[in-house]
């Protein structure tokens, strides 16, 4: 029996609606996708991307600056370098970003660039990390732990709940299984449950369930299927030469592909995509955006 009471619906009806900019909200009708590199490499390569998703249905861009990896000799992320570039992509190209933050150090500088802070599956039970972000006035997207119940979930959002902070997005992005095949199990039972007992929204992210390009597009679309608000996935100008997680990335081209995709099933289910970023056209040069 799940105890959280600021997380648990108080009716059927009852739907949290969180703001990522005055133009993108989580929770409503319109599905959000979410799209971008795993890490944060260049202003090129963020600048690139930026251009191809901006004409679809994508709505806000991911990007890794701090990066939780296995080996300490593995590629750590740019740091606030990289928070630079996102926030001058964004301002180039009117897409709000998503990172993740790995310690309390990090907030402050974390919220100053991104849109909403993201708290990865390696943290999702790190409290005093959830403690301090429920004084933030920014969304969080909270992934789930890689073996946490739908309980140890719920209950790790109330914690940034309960610690004032109620702009709060949840994400499914697969929990650890015997099967090597995939990298995790998608499990999206866990969505039409996560959806049934909380108003928050929930997104899901098909790239770390899966851990292969090919099966990221039947995934998304399952998922949107499901009840889900929205995806997050990643994708890469040159998926193979992505620093990291290059097996799951998929091309540009493949990305707009799958946003195309969805729309037959989001009608579907009583959804509907929005309409691309770049029909509003930025208003300022990516040199005015960086200096």
């Amino acid at each position: 029996m799940i105890t959280a009471t600021l997380a648990m619906k108080a009716d059927s009806t009852q739907q949290t609606q969180v703001h990522l900019s005055d133009r993108v909200t989580i929770g409503g009708k319109e599905l959000v996708l979410i799209g971008g590199p795993c890490a944060v490499e260049s202003q090129e390569q963020m600048a690139t991307v930026a251009r191809s998703l901006a004409t679809t249905s994508v709505q806000a861009l991911r990007g890794g600056v701090y990066k939780p990896r296995t080996s300490p000799y593995s590629f750590q992320g740019m740091g606030e370098a990289g928070l630079q570039v996102l926030a001058a992509t964004r301002e180039q190209f009117g897409l709000p970003v998503v990172t993740e933050v790995m310690a309390i150090a990090q907030i402050e500088t974390v919220a100053t660039y991104a849109d909403m802070l993201q708290v990865g599956s390696r943290n999702m039970q790190n409290f005093e990390l959830l403690k301090a972000l429920g004084q933030v006035d920014k969304p969080i997207l909270l992934k789930r732990g890689l073996a946490a119940t739908v309980e140890e979930f719920v209950m790790a959002a109330e914690y940034i709940l309960a610690h004032g902070n109620p702009q709060v997005v949840l994400c499914e992005r697969g929990i650890r299984s015997f099967d090597s095949f995939t990298r995790n199990v998608l499990d999206l039972g866990a969505v039409v449950a996560l959806k049934q007992l909380t108003h928050l929204p929930v997104i899901v992210d098909p790239s770390h369930a899966a851990g292969k390009r090919e099966l990221v597009p039947a995934l998304a679309r399952a998922a949107i299927a499901a009840g889900a608000d929205g995806l997050i996935i990643e994708c890469h100008p040159e998926p193979e030469q992505s620093i990291s997680d290059a097996r799951q990335a998929l091309s540009l081209d493949e990305m707009r592909s799958l946003a195309a995709s969805l729309g037959p099933i989001a009608a579907a289910v009583g959804r509907v995509l929005p309409l691309p970023v770049a029909s509003a056209p930025p208003t300022r040069s990516l040199e005015q955006a960086v200096a």
